[in-house]
């Protein structure tokens, strides 16, 4: 299977936000912007691996600022790494009033899918080759953030976690 880079898998999708993408405050709701993101990075993933992928996590979401009635939501996605049958997809969101030309960085995340074939089955994925420092920044990450993922899953015990326990107590001295 060929290695792909990140910025074949780059999406970028805008939304104008409309009264019905709102709450009482005018600001946009959540889980409309949770939908979005899913969306996004969902053809990001397929992007990587050209088959049909599925949600399996969604890290922890933040919401820095708020976007409001009218402003326009720019989400941007790419994948940062693949392991066997999953890909883990980055997203930023951007909030901008065109008006007044301001725009402010309202999230990102990271998502993570898993390629199935038409019967619903896991298949392998591509492998990645980052190319930017920012790429392979975003790569190297992506390990601890999976064994982070798996852990609080419940699918891995910390003890197994190398590239976390070396984040946080370094690499073993040896006498």
């Amino acid at each position: 299977m060929n290695a792909k880079n990140p910025k074949e898998s780059h999406t970028i999708m805008n939304e104008l936000i409309l009264p019905n993408d709102t709450n009482t405050f005018n600001n946009l709701m959540g889980g409309r912007l949770l939908h979005w993101m899913d969306i996004a990075a969902a053809i990001s993933a397929q992007k990587h691996c050209n088959r049909i992928v599925v949600t399996a996590s969604v890290d922890n979401v933040s919401f820095k600022h708020s976007i409001k009635l009218g402003d326009v939501v720019t989400i941007e996605a790419k994948v940062t790494r693949a392991f066997n049958t999953s890909v883990e997809v980055r997203l930023d969101v951007w909030g901008q009033n065109i008006p007044s030309g301001t725009k402010v960085k309202s999230n990102e995340a990271y998502y993570t899918f898993v390629a199935v074939d038409q019967s619903g089955r896991t298949i392998p994925v591509p492998p990645i080759e980052p190319e930017t420092e920012e790429d392979k920044i975003l790569f190297d990450g992506a390990l601890r953030r999976r064994q982070l993922r798996l852990i609080l899953g419940g699918k891995m015990h910390p003890d197994d976690a190398t590239e976390l326990k070396a984040l946080f107590f370094g690499e073993p001295k040896v006498d």
